[in-house]
């Protein structure tokens, strides 16, 4: 058992243990944790070399210092990239970034919710939040005027937890003739139309990124300052995860189709997000794991998904796979989404995300980000596994029971 896996993805080493005998009993002691440790050690003394350190006397503060400063010159050559000037200029990189993920040559068709649906469900259910800050006392006006993917999205941030979850709760009532293909829809929202309450959620969460899964929606909030360094490396790459995670919620929507259950798994899976969708050795998966294993390249297109999810609908790249062609110095983040070395009982991330959120908010190094490293980690580890055939044949097993029990 890999301590330094342990300790990066902060499990217990007895806990990991136990899990890690368990996955390599299953799969036949292929070693995947070991050789894994010593991949991410690899890539940690190649990368701090290329940083000009030497990997035997680099202390941790070092590291975070020097990786926290290369963020911000490749923070710099993005902005360059989609013609921008000043590297904080929050009104002037918005809708750039927008226009540049909008042309980004990646899929992004969704099986979402028809928009005629939508509006009948909001008809029926005004929310009143929504309706006094966009100044309208009908819901017909609103409706007939506004956008009905930025309504919903306005309804995040100003209406109750309460208020949303009775309206979700409503589609336990929908069917799948009441979902359609098409294009992701990439929003900015404009700050003086939605006022303060953006500003807030943007703050509450640490970004100003939303996603409705449903509705194959991603979402830029406006910011409530006019000068912000790091804007365009946070948001890029965030937008990219968000666009892979609505697709992937959206092959698991597609997946439900034909079962009796649809309503009813589609307000579980917006409300609770369970991650038991599969389990190997013991270990249950999200099916985020799933999505990301048959999306690889090298992976073959299991006929058993067929012919509701197609080979299309599974493509998913990590982000820094596409930031790189669009800027070639970002190539030193390629495959170092999982990556990390301990320090004082915490990882230094390597992860671009984890990285460039440090430097927008001007994280110290004793309170260093790096949860997407760890998530990253563990997806990375399981999909590593599911390489060897008898675990696959445990998650193919359990999807063909799932599809033998649906109605047609």
């Amino acid at each position: 058992m890999s301590k330094l896996l342990s300790q990066l993805v902060g499990v217990q080493d007895q806990l990991f243990a136990v899990m890690i005998q368990q996955l390599e009993s299953a799969s036949g002691n292929p070693s995947v944790d070991i050789r894994m440790s010593t991949e991410v050690r690899a890539k940690v003394l190649e990368h701090v070399r290329s940083l000009g350190l030497d990997p035997d006397d680099t202390t941790g503060q070092e590291l975070f210092s020097a990786l926290t400063g290369l963020v911000e010159m490749h923070d710099r050559f993005l902005v360059e990239r989609i013609g921008g000037s000043n590297p904080g200029d929050v009104a002037d990189l918005l809708p750039r970034i927008k226009k540049l993920v909008d042309t980004i040559n990646i899929p992004k068709s969704v099986w979402a919710l028809k928009h005629s649906v939508a509006k009948k469900l909001i008809k029926a259910n005004p929310p009143k939040n929504v309706m006094k800050q966009l100044g309208y006392r009908s819901v017909d006006s609103m409706l007939k005027r506004e956008s009905i993917d930025e309504l919903l999205v306005g309804i995040r941030f100003l209406e109750s937890d309460i208020w949303q979850e009775k309206l979700i709760t409503k589609y336990s009532k929908l069917h799948p003739s009441d979902f359609e293909n098409r294009e992701i829809e990439i929003l900015l929202l404009d700050g003086k139309k939605w006022g303060g309450k953006a500003f807030t959620y943007a703050k509450s969460h640490k970004h100003n990124i939303t996603n409705l899964k449903e509705m194959g929606v991603v979402a830029i909030l406006p910011l409530p300052v006019s000068n912000m360094p790091g804007i365009t490396i946070v948001l890029i790459p965030r937008i990219i995860y968000y666009i892979n995670e609505v697709r992937t919620y959206s092959t698991y929507f597609k997946h439900h189709q034909v079962k009796n259950e649809f309503g009813e798994t589609l307000v579980n899976t917006l409300l609770e997000d369970p991650s038991r969708h599969v389990t190997i050795a013991g270990q249950h998966l999200h099916w985020r794991v799933i999505h990301h294993f048959y999306g690889k390249e090298s992976v073959t297109h299991p006929e058993f998904f067929e012919p509701h999810i197609l080979p299309e609908d599974l493509f998913w790249r990590k982000a820094e796979q596409i930031l790189f062609r669009i800027e070639p110095a970002l190539h030193f983040w390629h495959e170092m989404d999982f990556v990390g070395e301990i320090f004082e009982g915490k990882p230094v991330s390597f992860n671009l995300m984890d990285v460039a959120t440090n430097y927008i908010n001007k994280t110290s190094y004793e309170r260093r980000y790096f949860y997407h490293m760890k998530e990253s980690l563990w997806n990375e580890l399981f999909i590593r596994y599911l390489d060897y055939p008898a675990l696959r044949n445990q998650v193919r097993m359990q999807i063909d029971y799932q599809s033998d029990n649906q109605f047609i």
